[in-house]
């Protein structure tokens, strides 16, 4: 009889448990949907785009009045604060930068034709940038992001700066961006990102979340160059799924993004009445 009631014990508990995990993976995929809302118009838009011609204007021309309305109407609805704009904003403007080198280096091209362009590059591409920083700090927000045992300043700047560097010096110079992912290791290698999910706090190492942002900000490529966003040379003819060697770009631009998001969070964490939520734990 004991053991009967044992295992009826053992058994509810068991189920609470599992509805506990479920409960929980709900709440922080509905956060991250939320957080994604940006990029997710984005894609929407470039498959409406390449299924259904829209009249008037090109088709790249379209793509950047969706994203200028959407980034308006994210602000107006407050779904992004203005200090999100003002990084989301940058961001932009080191996509844009890195988009013009690349195309007059031949990584990559824009085939269609576009009238508001600079350089060859549609102004639109700026977005895809700034998607992921939006990312970032909606869901830095939602999950109030914390950080702990933050290496310093002098560590975690000169880092960012040489991997957005390696974006461009390696056209000229040698490739550095394996020994640039080792030094990422050996810097974050204590610290940890920590996130809360209905009033739950977990963690899991910093690296390991740079990894999972590259690794889906990868697949997002290849449904992206599927529908023409943008093009490599080996998709020119029929388009094929980008080489997984790509994952590694995107993992160091992840941590450009992240890092400069967590710098200006700390930056503004320390201002007279700045909020310290989600800004850096030391210890």
């Amino acid at each position: 009889m004991e053991a009967t009631v044992q295992k009826h014990i053992q058994k509810k508990t068991a189920r609470l448990r599992m509805k506990r995990v479920l409960i929980q993976l709900l709440s922080f995929a509905r956060e991250q949907a939320l957080s994604c809302l940006f990029p997710v118009v984005i894609f929407a838009s470039l498959a409406l785009t390449k299924i259904v011609p829209l009249p008037f204007l090109p088709r790249y021309d379209w793509l950047l009045i969706i994203c200028l309305f959407m980034q308006w109407w994210m602000v107006h609805s407050r779904l992004e604060t203005v200090d999100e704009l003002r990084v989301i904003t940058l961001f932009h403007l080191i996509g844009l930068a890195l988009e013009i080198f690349k195309i007059h280096m031949g990584s990559w091209s824009y085939p269609e034709k576009g009238y508001v362009k600079i350089l060859g590059v549609p102004l639109y591409s700026g977005f895809m940038y700034a998607s992921v920083a939006s990312y970032i700090c909606q869901a830095w927000r939602r999950l109030e992001v914390g950080l702990v045992k933050w290496p310093p300043f002098l560590a975690v700047f000169p880092l960012a700066a040489a991997i957005y560097l390696n974006f461009f010096t390696h056209h000229f110079w040698i490739d550095i961006r394996w020994w640039l992912s080792a030094l990422v290791l050996v810097v974050f290698w204590k610290s940890r990102v920590t996130y809360m999910v209905n009033g739950t706090r977990y963690s899991m190492p910093v690296a390991l979340s740079f990894v999972l942002i590259g690794f889906f900000i990868w697949i997002a490529e290849n449904i992206a160059t599927f529908f023409g966003a943008w093009q490599y040379p080996d998709q020119a003819g029929t388009w094929s799924p980008v080489h997984f060697g790509k994952v590694s770009s995107w993992l160091l631009l992840v941590i450009v993004s992240f890092l400069i998001v967590a710098v200006l969070k700390q930056v503004k964490g320390n201002m007279p009445g700045g909020k310290k939520a989600g800004v850096v734990e030391k210890n």
